[in-house]
């Protein structure tokens, strides 16, 4: 996922290099990171806590690309497969957090 938002990340106009770019790849990056520092933890509750702050940045990524399509920095199909690939990551941090849940309780 990184990957394919850095690369599309780099296809928007220059002057937003400050704007949307900035803010894409910050919320980017701060969904591996919370996954990795939350796995770090003690409990299944900060862990799962580092999921939730994951699974935000991860819908402000596709609140993102959904103004920049909006905008029509990208196109139709690089807008779904970025909205595709969202869910399925959205569908796996889900998972986990019911998997944590489960063995929580």
């Amino acid at each position: 996922m990184l990957k394919l938002v850095y690369q599309t990340a780099n296809l928007l106009p220059s002057d937003e290099k400050f704007g949307l770019i900035s803010q894409i790849k910050r919320a980017a990056i701060s969904v591996p990171v919370n996954i990795a520092e939350g796995a770090a933890r003690q409990t299944g509750k900060e862990f799962k806590q580092f999921l939730y702050i994951s699974s935000g940045s991860l819908s402000e990524l596709e609140s993102l690309f959904e103004i920049t399509y909006e905008l029509e920095f990208i196109d139709k199909e690089t807008y779904n497969n970025l909205q595709n690939t969202f869910r399925e990551i959205s569908a796996m941090l889900s998972g986990l957090i019911r998997s944590i849940n489960k063995n929580t309780t």
